[in-house]
């Protein structure tokens, strides 16, 4: 069957995203039979396949994490049970604790769930957190000497410690206990700590491998008060704290985070605690929510808690996350909002300057395979969302940097990646370059004595030599599945919710829809874009959004889509909407589809060639559809497409059959 493709002459040039897009194979018959045995739609089964999720089994521990037995977390953290007797002890004796947290979300929220768990407990205890601009990341000198001159028998380092051999040998030396919990990656050689808690220590099977710092504070929390017999009343106030700081670090949502989340996302519409409450106020989330998103933390409430880190001082997080007044929860709120809004707009600002940087200079990146672009007054705080933002645009991993203000010869940056380019190894391939670096395979940072600038930007580009090819220079979507529009049904986004939370390493199923027409198009807010949209042969249009896709306007009026869906509640109704992430233009337009009728075994069947799928369809007297796609040897057979089973196509009857309607269709 010839696919009866022509390219559209009248179709203007337009500028669109200049994405790569990887769409999983379809495994129809797999799918199937698991929709057979966990009651999915079959693309919904697909999305499962395509996420390593293959068995009833598998997909039943997916569905319902809680229902599966899993250790307990003394079991699986060796130093587990020695940091809680060195608490217990030091509480008993009235031993002042001290926390030393860090400036992003994740170190904040676990400072103010181990505060309010160590108070609860009745401790005596203190926090410090670094300042991202004097200090830089992690447990120092500085603060340890302060600790012992205020008399601190144990150190609890969150979210930090793991690679601080200085600063916990220092403490070692003025007799200090200390308990290191962290999450990072383990150096070659790990401190002298009395205690060390963190889940890279476990094997890759253990479901508390995942966990973020906040969910290491988490599990010694929880196990400590159940050692004190005093939990009740504290769970649901730790794990509101830690939902929160497990989803704005983006951690992986799997394993026990997947558990934990599905609970803690249901707890904070309705929060306990008073800060949160007055979070989500100031952030505008929807009080009549069942449960939170994901993406209402990652987009709403977590951005708001990490502009402090970035621009302001810690404390104001750590007073709104722990607070029982009112009053100054609202305060604090209110000081998150004012300084988010200065951190967008620095962002903003930051990120047209970088682009007109990019694009009026000749930075070869394309060439050079990677981007390092680095320029005076910009605000180390902020940088690091520009870095993302530009791997958005141009798919390339990013160092951006910026002097020190006391000392223009030192420059500090970030770094993103893209999944072909590991960071970290990167920075160690330049280590002779740098001053102070750190990070993992996506992000990371880094210090750099200003002369050595054009050196490091040379030995980047041979590191991405080895591992990156022309093609990979682009952004990339990972498509789930092709759907049409009759099958985005509010059932359909039911089923999918039944998949969250969504998000790191278990990302939301997207999917892509060819040959789509854009009825309507207009900029909305800042830089996005509102859309109408409809797909040939389908009566209702659809809406869409694509955010800060505005300078792509106006978009050609046929495209191919690639989206996730989202619900969109307006004055009591409820609908299904695209959330658009992928696009790239419809070059071709097809011919009328070729329609048929022609008898086989003494029956009537009618048929027709779809050239916008290259897909013949069948039809038989009682109205079930037998739908094959050019060079496949299985079709959907079924009454509706959503409910159709595989068939393998090369076997009697299906052979036969559609060798007669093509024949059918070559007469027309």
């Amino acid at each position: 069957m010839q696919s009866g493709y022509i390219s559209d002459p009248s179709t203007p040039p337009h500028k669109l995203p200049n994405q790569r897009w990887q769409i999983a194979p379809a495994r129809g018959k797999e799918a199937y039979q698991l929709a057979q045995a966990t009651g999915l739609s079959p693309l919904l089964s697909q999305v499962l396949i395509n996420r390593g999720i293959e068995t009833p089994e598998q997909a039943q521990a997916y569905l319902d994490p809680a229902s599966q037995a899993i250790p307990a977390p003394i079991d699986e953290f060796p130093d587990l049970a020695i940091s809680v007797e060195m608490l217990k002890e030091a509480i008993a004796n009235e031993e002042k604790i001290a926390i030393c947290g860090d400036y992003d979300a994740d170190g904040m929220t676990s400072t103010a769930l181990l505060l309010r768990a160590l108070r609860w407990l009745g401790a005596e205890v203190d926090y410090a957190i670094p300042s991202r601009m004097k200090d830089g990341y992690g447990i120092n000198r500085r603060i340890v000497e302060e600790f012992a001159d205020e008399g601190v028998a144990i150190i609890l380092t969150v979210d930090n410690g793991i690679s601080a051999h200085e600063a916990i040998s220092s403490a070692v030396e003025l007799g200090i206990t200390v308990i290191i919990t962290d999450h990072h990656d383990l150096p070659d050689e790990l401190p002298e700590a009395d205690a060390i808690l963190n889940p890279k220590q476990l094997p890759e099977s253990s479901p508390y491998r995942s966990l973020a710092g906040v969910g290491v504070a988490y599990i010694l929390a929880v196990t400590l008060a159940q050692e004190l017999g005093q939990l009740r009343g504290l769970t649901t106030q730790l794990l509101e704290l830690f939902t929160l700081g497990t989803i704005a670090d983006l951690a992986p949502l799997t394993g026990i985070n997947r558990r934990w989340l599905k609970r803690g996302l249901g707890l904070l519409p309705q929060s306990q605690l008073t800060g949160i409450q007055a979070l989500i106020q100031m952030a505008g989330v929807s009080e009549e929510q069942k449960e939170l998103k994901p993406e209402d933390i990652g987009f709403k409430l977590g951005p708001r808690i990490n502009a402090i880190g970035r621009l302001a001082d810690p404390q104001i997080v750590i007073e709104l996350l722990t607070t029982t007044d009112a009053g100054i929860a609202l305060e604090r709120a209110m000081q998150c909002e004012q300084i988010n809004k200065k951190r967008q707009q620095l962002c903003e600002d930051i990120e047209k300057e970088a682009i007109a940087l990019i694009e009026e200079n000749p930075l070869d990146w394309q060439q050079q395979r990677v981007l390092v672009i680095v320029q005076p007054d910009w605000h180390h705080g902020v940088i690091g969302i520009v870095a993302s933002r530009l791997v958005e645009r141009y798919g390339v991993p990013v160092f951006i940097g910026t002097y020190e203000e006391e000392d223009k010869e030192l420059i500090r940056g970030s770094a993103r990646g893209i999944p072909e380019f590991h960071i970290f190894e990167a920075l160690q391939f330049c280590q002779d370059l740098l001053g102070k670096f750190g990070g993992h395979k996506a992000a990371g940072g880094f210090s750099l004595p200003a002369k050595n600038l054009d050196e490091f930007r040379d030995s980047l580009s041979q590191f991405a030599y080895d591992c990156l090819e022309p093609e990979h220079l682009k952004p990339l979507i990972m498509i789930d599945a092709e759907t049409n529009f009759n099958q985005i049904t509010p059932q359909l986004y039911q089923q999918i919710d039944a998949l969250h939370p969504c998000g790191i390493e278990n990302p939301d199923p997207v999917f892509w829809t060819p040959n789509v027409q854009i009825l309507e198009q207009k900029i909305v807010g800042k830089g996005h874009l509102k859309l109408m949209l409809s797909q040939d042969n389908q009566s209702n249009p659809i809406k869409a959004i694509a955010w800060r896709w505005g300078e792509y306007v106006p978009l050609p009026s046929r495209v191919d889509i690639a989206y996730k869906l989202r619900q969109n509640t307006w004055n009591g109704t409820i609908s299904v909407e695209l959330e658009l992430v992928g696009i790239r233009p419809s070059t071709v337009t097809t011919l009328p589809s070729k329609k048929a009728e022609f008898y086989y075994n003494q029956r009537r069947y009618t048929c027709s060639l779809c050239e916008s799928l290259n897909e013949l369809r069948i039809r038989n007297p009682e109205g079930k559809v037998l739908a094959i796609q050019k060079g496949q040897r299985t079709g959907l057979l079924g009454l509706k497409r959503e409910d159709a089973k595989p068939v393998d196509v090369t076997q009697p009857p299906y052979y036969q059959l559609i060798k007669a309607a093509t024949r059918a269709l070559e007469l027309t």
